[in-house]
């Protein structure tokens, strides 16, 4: 996944590549790990949110994030209870409904999700957009037709340049001087 961040970085964005696995010595999530482990990654978040917020090179008033899959719902249920996340990008993944327990607040949100993804079902993206909508809060999105859960080649490099254009539609005034 460093094409993302590679990306991103090349737009002018202080790009950081959090392995929250690591916390856990974890090497791969099913539905056990994930509930066993969910809390330690989540807590990984909020400290790597609070170290790249300390860093002269990003503005702590515009820090997003950006997650895949896992990542993805680790990074929407962060930004219900974390005011530090001004903007997420959600790449084929949901909101765990419990997190509607907790929720404080949210931000702007991009949905990005394969029509045909058999691991994370379409219907998180729509659930999802019923909870912005609710909450009137801004939002994009965009289903794949066909696609399954991971993108490549054409949908790869679209889902590309619509999170660099919902991240400085967001985040306006984030990027730094190369």
């Amino acid at each position: 996944m460093s094409e993302p961040a590679c990306l991103l970085a090349a737009q002018g964005f202080a790009v950081y590549v959090l392995h929250y696995f690591d916390r856990t010595g974890t090497a791969y999530a099913d539905k056990p790990t994930i509930f066993r482990n969910f809390a330690a990654w989540m807590k990984t978040l909020w400290d790597a949110v609070s170290h790249v917020s300390s860093q002269s090179a990003v503005d702590p008033e515009r820090i997003a994030l950006l997650g895949f899959s896992l990542g993805a719902y680790l990074s929407l249920s962060a930004a219900t209870i974390d005011s530090r996340i001004k903007a997420v990008v959600e790449y084929f993944g949901g909101l765990p409904k419990e997190m509607k327990l907790f929720m404080r607040r949210f931000c702007p949100v991009l949905i990005l999700h394969g029509e045909a993804d058999p691991t994370v079902p379409v219907e998180e993206a729509y659930h999802l957009q019923r909870v912005l909508e609710k909450r009137e809060l801004p939002y994009e999105m965009k289903i794949y037709p066909g696609v399954g859960h991971g993108f490549t080649g054409d949908i790869w490099r679209d889902s590309g340049l619509r999170t660099v254009a919902f991240l400085k539609k967001h985040l306006a005034g984030a990027m730094s001087e190369a």
